[in-house]
């Protein structure tokens, strides 16, 4: 990936591994905008973007994700609260063909006018055949990620392991049947990162370093 060009990397992540942070702070380093979840989503329902929806922008305007991203003001500082599963609560993980297409549809219109970290959604499978992209795994032991969702989410760690383990499934269901293949396949990856023994700026700093290294090659 050269990051001197137009450029998208995509950020999959399990719960609790940090990934999240990780995208953030990468887009942040790298100054482009991070997307995730919880702003794609607010996007579908905010403006009702259905791919019938989308298909009429496009016919409209070309570069209508830039007119959309004009007149909504999204950048840096934009305040979406992000999606962090809670105990019982499996709806907002379940997705429809029509939105997993619309959301398809966002994200391409978000990579065809600018350069972004992406966070989930499949991105290493939307991007697939983006010129100029890098696909992230960026995952963590059990330990580990229970820890992380305990202490976030102040549930005990048997809690936060249920949680971790229904999502984990429900994820990996998601990824196979909208991408026919694993979210745990590291072929579909050029870097993956394990945050064990290290925190999320060491973990900016080795993708950081990845791309350059990329560049000079």
């Amino acid at each position: 990936m050269n990051k001197n060009e137009k450029f998208v990397i995509a950020i999959n992540r399990e719960l609790g591994s940090g990934g999240r942070t990780v995208g953030q702070k990468l887009a942040e380093k790298l100054g482009v905008k991070f997307y995730d979840k919880a702003l794609i989503k607010a996007l579908q329902e905010r403006f009702n973007l259905t791919v019938k929806e989308i298909e009429k922008l496009k016919g409209r305007k070309h570069g209508w994700w830039a007119e959309l991203n004009r007149i909504i003001g999204i950048g840096p500082g934009v305040n979406i609260d992000y999606y962090m599963p809670q105990r019982g609560n499996a709806s907002d993980l379940l997705t429809t063909d029509e939105m997993f297409k619309a959301e398809t549809e966002i994200l391409k219109g978000i990579a065809e006018e600018e350069s972004c970290v992406v966070a989930g959604r499949s991105g290493f499978h939307v991007f697939r055949d983006h010129p100029n992209h890098l696909s992230i795994l960026i995952q963590a032991s059990m330990p580990f990620r229970v820890e992380r969702v305990s202490r976030k989410q102040n549930v005990t760690e048997e809690e936060a392991r249920k949680i971790i383990d229904k999502v984990d499934k429900m994820r990996e269901n998601y990824v196979k049947k909208y991408t026919n293949t694993s979210r745990y396949d590291t072929r579909n990856y050029e870097l993956v990162i394990a945050m064990d023994g290290i925190n999320e700026d060491d973990a900016v700093a080795l993708i950081w370093d990845y791309i350059n290294r990329q560049v000079s090659l």
